[in-house]
């Protein structure tokens, strides 16, 4: 068992994330691990030479081939930072929000129970935000910002987290 801490902090895109994992890390003076850049090298190089849009995120096609490495490769690098420091990980975890079993796997893979922060705001100012940053990444989302949202609904926690309302 380690004295560390583990946070997770999840949500939809424009939510604020990053934003709030970097202020979390920095407080618990811990090691903050983002899925936005801590593998973005990689998956832009793979999905290029898969012959894919190297921005794309949200097709089939990148989540068939990119997203459990993506959050496997996180938790290897926080196991293996958590024997020193707290670790603070950033990524949507859409799936594993809905699975109320999740929790109790990752206090079984990393020996403490990790806090869930859970983000969420109003759809618009998520559009905002998204705009404002101007990632290539978020491209497909803005082309049709209505269908993005019904299409990838913003998931609701099926275990008890910390939620934060970003919209301020």
């Amino acid at each position: 068992m380690t004295n560390t801490e583990l946070h997770i902090v999840a949500g939809a895109a424009g939510v604020g994330k990053s934003t709030f994992g970097k202020d979390l890390a920095r407080k618990l003076a811990g090691v903050l691990l983002d899925s936005d850049t801590v593998t973005e090298p990689v998956v832009r190089a793979g999905l290029a030479a898969a012959g894919l849009d190297p921005a794309d995120r949200d097709s089939p096609e990148y989540k068939r081939l990119f997203r459990d490495a993506v959050y496997e490769c996180l938790f290897q690098t926080a196991a293996d930072n958590m024997q020193h420091i707290h670790v603070v990980i950033v990524g949507p975890f859409t799936r594993e929000l809905g699975d109320p079993s999740w929790p109790n796997q990752l206090a079984e893979r990393f020996g403490v129970t990790p806090t869930v922060w859970y983000l969420s705001c109003d759809d618009e100012i998520r559009r905002q935000r998204i705009e404002q940053r101007a990632n290539p990444r978020d491209q497909a989302k803005l082309i049709d910002w209505q269908r993005h949202v019904i299409e990838a609904p913003v998931a609701k926690p099926a275990f008890a987290v910390q939620s934060v309302d970003t919209s301020d």
